[in-house]
């Protein structure tokens, strides 16, 4: 093999990444997408296996990379659900579309009824109730959304508002390809931990390099986490080879600093979600990182970046920066209480891998990624205010 025939040009860096962002490239939905990654398709599973340890498959009608983090996180999850019955559904609706042929269709009545059979939670699905018919609601969205199934009459935001109303489904050729399959029973595992063993012995050799770049792809942030962290000192002791080789095989940047490394993009592109991004809570929370900068002399941070707090001093900065930076908010937070607004901060920043928050203790850590960007308002801007 030649090697100008590895090489990676603009198209085929931007395909990588376009697998690690999305769950799956369908054809019929993104044709372009598609066939630029099935025209590199051997190019992009050598580089995925010598690197990630990880399988690309490419089929007729998708493309999808297998991917498996080093450390699953909660954060990982399907951001939409809001609690563990969305997930219960939702695994109940994939084993009913199994049983059903590829276009054949069925109406939402006969799949709830066959969901509350399969369900095995404490409490049975009831879908008088308010709160089940909302948990269904979402599950399906979810479902739609990875075109396991797509409606062909019929609106499912209804439901929430009565169990009497009804859609007509198909079930899409995807539903057969989005399980991964296990080469053992699963019921042989008994922890996530077992699983993702498993998958190690497959890709035992160079595994460290594998893990780092997982770390690097999967999640916003690798951070330091003790004196001996075997993976940040391969990123540290190797940041060069990993920088060049990262920069010529993706649109990605690494930056390593003392406590955390992470992939940025020198220009944002739409197909990618970033922080921070247009959203008015990212101001507010980079503002807030801002505030908690210039009195970082009010602080303890420990040898590994990271700066506790209470909850309510959390408040109290937050309500600072409010006084400081709010009048250019978006109305939505310049009018959220202090407490709300905290709240919703600290979920951004759980979110983004920034901040880890103690329920039990209200004690707020956030972790030394959330220190890597600030934002403040241009002189002219600060001016104008002034002169109002």
């Amino acid at each position: 093999m030649s090697i100008q025939a590895d090489e990676f040009d603009e198209r085929t860096s931007d395909a990588l990444a376009l697998l690690f962002e999305q769950f799956w490239i369908l054809r019929d939905e993104e044709p372009e997408a598609y066939r630029m990654i099935r025209d590199r398709e051997l190019k992009l599973k050598r580089y995925i296996q010598e690197k990630f340890g990880l399988d690309l498959i490419v089929h007729q009608h998708f493309a999808k990379l297998e991917k498996i983090p080093v450390e699953p996180q909660s954060w990982m999850g399907i951001q939409a659900f809001e609690e563990q019955m969305d997930y219960s559904i939702f695994c109940c609706a994939l084993a009913y579309t199994e049983q059903k042929a590829v276009d054949e269709q069925f109406l939402l009545s006969d799949l709830a009824e066959r969901i509350q059979e399969l369900y095995s939670g404490d409490i049975p699905l009831d879908w008088t109730l308010y709160q089940h018919r909302r948990s269904l609601v979402r599950s399906l969205k979810q479902v739609i959304e990875l075109s396991l199934i797509k409606t062909i009459d019929g609106n499912l935001e209804h439901f929430q508002n009565s169990e009497e109303e009804e859609v007509l489904y198909e079930v899409t050729v995807y539903s057969r390809y989005f399980m991964r399959s296990y080469p053992d029973d699963l019921f042989k595992f008994n922890t996530i931990e077992e699983l993702i063993e498993q998958e190690w012995q497959r890709h035992s050799e160079d595994q460290r390099r594998k893990r780092v770049y997982r770390k690097l792809m999967m999640t916003p942030f690798v951070y330091r986490k003790s004196e001996d962290d075997q993976d940040f000192s391969y990123i540290r002791n190797f940041r060069n080879r990993l920088r060049e080789d990262i920069e010529e095989h993706s649109p990605f940047r690494l930056e390593v600093f003392k406590n955390a490394a992470m992939l940025t993009l020198p220009e944002a592109k739409k197909r990618y979600t970033l922080f921070p991004d247009a959203s008015g809570v990212s101001d507010v929370a980079l503002h807030t990182i801002a505030i908690i900068r210039a009195q970082l002399q009010d602080f303890v941070v420990n040898e590994f970046g990271e700066l506790r707090m209470p909850y309510i001093r959390f408040q109290t900065v937050v309500n600072e920066t409010k006084e400081i930076y709010g009048h250019g908010w978006a109305k939505k937070y310049r009018d959220l209480t202090i407490e709300s607004l905290s709240d919703e901060i600290i979920a951004l920043w759980k979110l983004w891998d920034m901040a880890e928050y103690e329920q039990r203790t209200h004690m707020l850590t956030i972790l030394p990624g959330a220190a890597r960007m600030i934002a403040y308002y241009p002189q002219d801007y600060e001016m104008e205010g002034d002169d109002s």
